[in-house]
């Protein structure tokens, strides 16, 4: 695992209502400060990536629909860097992703349905000084293959 990326399986509690799941708390250590909170959908097929940040660490979950999230990491000063880490997370696999200032990440929609995500970062979104650094989704310095391996 990347240096400093933290997963948290989800605790879902059922009954015949339906369920109940907290994400985060302000008493949990995964997110240091709050700054803001969002949520966006992506069509199936659909590639969003690279991006990395230089202040905010991001907190992703995806609550309906199925992502392969590609992390990479690019801190000069980490002990994992250029290390590419794959999660596969989603409705069926309920967790939260915390992903550190730094490292860069996107991520790919799966299957035939869309992909909705909220996300929490540590900084608010400055329009005038936006904290998101692209790189291209097949940079060949990270080198990752987005297309599906069949075994």
């Amino acid at each position: 695992m990347i240096d400093g990326v933290q997963t948290k399986k989800l605790m879902k509690h059922c009954d015949d209502r339906g369920f109940f799941a907290e994400l985060i708390r302000d008493d949990e250590p995964m997110l240091k400060r709050f700054g803001q909170a969002s949520w966006s959908k992506s069509f199936p097929g659909v590639i969003k990536a690279f991006h990395y940040h230089e202040k905010q660490d991001d907190v992703w979950f995806f609550p309906a629909g199925h992502a392969q999230v590609v992390l990479y990491d690019l801190r000069e000063d980490s002990p994992t860097k250029d290390q590419t880490d794959v999660y596969y997370m989603g409705e069926d696999n309920p967790m939260l992703l915390l992903i550190p200032k730094g490292v860069a990440h996107g991520y790919r929609v799966l299957g035939e349905t869309p992909l909705q995500i909220v996300y929490f970062t540590t900084e608010s979104y400055d329009p005038k000084n936006p904290d998101e650094k692209r790189i291209a989704w097949n940079d060949e310095a990270i080198g990752f293959n987005w297309e599906t391996t069949f075994k």
